[in-house]
Parts: structure tokens; sequence; C-alpha cells
């Protein structure tokens, strides 16, 4: 999907500018890529348009640059943007301007096409393992979306990157072993009783080391108060001991 979208050219950056903008109604963006940045502006309606379409990240956009000093007209790819979590407006947007001729590797978003799986019916469960595939392509062959269609799948069926159709200019980057959608068996009520019983077992064997802790501390402080009381005893009755030597060299020097 392509968009047209007309945008100004604007002087200065910093969030002071950038503030007057938005109070103007205009949205602050930049253009990056192919070796140089521009600052831009945008009107958030218009882009808001792009965000909510099928495409989104992966939409084409023909940009129009009033006020540029060279090449107003250029493509590019919404690559990110900054909404206010209070307002949900949008604050900011960054452009990736790309070249027709050369392959851009981007996030394309997964769908899942042909209705409910047979295994669903049967009581399995749908597991999407990836909700997007990292692909390389040049920008005219960009899809929208990866469609896979998994209406077909039986409980204990999935379905791996490598089994999705090429299409042709469209190279998929992502692990080709790795499972893109599975319809899984339903859980018994046997397995989920077993679950929870191995749950409630590791929780209790969690805290028996802590309860076998402070037996061990409570033994030892029991101990040491003990040994700490002996040392006592022991020094009181030694302490005459040490006083009765001085009485013994006055009576001596009395005779």
């Amino acid at each position: 999907m392509k968009f047209e979208l007309t945008v100004e050219s604007r002087e200065g950056g910093g969030k002071g500018p950038a503030r007057q903008l938005r109070r103007a109604g205009r949205v602050p963006a930049v253009l990056y890529g192919q070796g140089e940045c521009l600052l831009l502006s945008v009107k958030p309606d218009e882009l808001v348009k792009i965000l909510r379409s099928q495409a989104g990240s992966t939409a084409l956009i023909s940009l129009t640059i009033n006020g540029a000093k060279s090449k107003p007209n250029r493509t590019a790819l919404l690559r990110d943007f900054q909404v206010d979590p209070i307002t949900s407006s949008v604050l900011h947007a960054d452009f990736f301007e790309v070249a027709m001729d050369k392959p851009i590797r981007v996030k394309v978003p997964i769908h899942l096409t042909g209705g409910q799986p047979l295994g669903l019916k049967e009581g399995g469960v749908l597991h999407q393992a990836l909700r997007e595939l990292h692909v390389e392509c040049l920008p005219s062959v960009l899809p929208d979306f990866i469609a896979v269609d998994a209406s077909q799948l039986q409980i204990n069926e999935g379905i791996h990157l490598k089994d999705i159709p090429k299409t042709e200019g469209l190279r998929f980057l992502d692990d080709p072993d790795h499972m893109v959608v599975s319809v899984a068996a339903p859980m018994t009520d046997a397995k989920l009783e077993s679950l929870l019983a191995t749950g409630a077992a590791g929780a209790e064997g969690a805290k028996e080391p802590e309860v076998a802790a402070k037996g061990k501390a409570a033994t030892e402080g029991a101990a040491g108060a003990e040994a700490g009381k002996a040392g006592d005893a022991k020094a009181g009755a030694a302490a005459p001991k040490a006083g009765a030597a001085p009485a013994k060299k006055e009576a001596e020097k009395k005779k």
C-alpha cells in the first residue's frame, strides 16, 4: 500500500520549536537515511490515517516536501512515532527514506487467514508463536503483511517458517525451522491436577530450607548464649586469683 503525504520543511530543532509546532496543530517529524537528515512538520490527521491503515509501518509513503532546498519528492517508510499516553495524540514521527533500487530490511506483520483451524473445533488451542517476520526485499516488493493459512491445522500440527510459500523477491531472515502457528491438544483434567499438585509440592519444598535455616540459626544462637555464659563464669572465677597476688606481696612487705 502506498500513501501520498505532503509535509513542510522546518528550521530549528529542539523541544521549544517542537512545542510551538504542536500548539499550532502540527506534528514535528524528521526524515533520515540516504546520508542526510531533514526537519519536517506533518498534519496529524494525515499521519493518523497511515498509522490506522492495514500496512502501518510497511506502507510506502510518497513525500512531497514543501520548502525543500533539493529533492522535494522522496519515498519513505514510517519508521517510528511517539504518542502522548494521556491524550493519545501523535507527538513525533520518524520517516526513513528508501531508494527504490536498494533492498531494505523491515518487520512485516503475519495475518492468519482461512478461518478457524479444524483442530479448534475439536477442542484444540491455537498458539501463534510469531506475529511478525524480518524480511529483505526491494521497496516495490514490500508486502503489507504475510498471509498464513492455518485453516487446515489439526490438533498437534503446526506451520513452520519454511512451510510458508515463497514470494519472488522476498527473503525471510528468521530461522526457517521457527514455528509460526500451531494447534495444541486441550489440557485434560488429570494433567491440570498433576500440574497443580507439582506446583504445590514445589512451593512446600521451597519453604523447607527456610524453616531448616531458621532452626539452625536458633540452635546456633542458643549454643552461642551457653558458651557466653560459660565464658563469663570462668572469667569471674579467675578474677579473685588475679587480685590475690597483690595482697600477698603487701603481706610480705610488712614482715
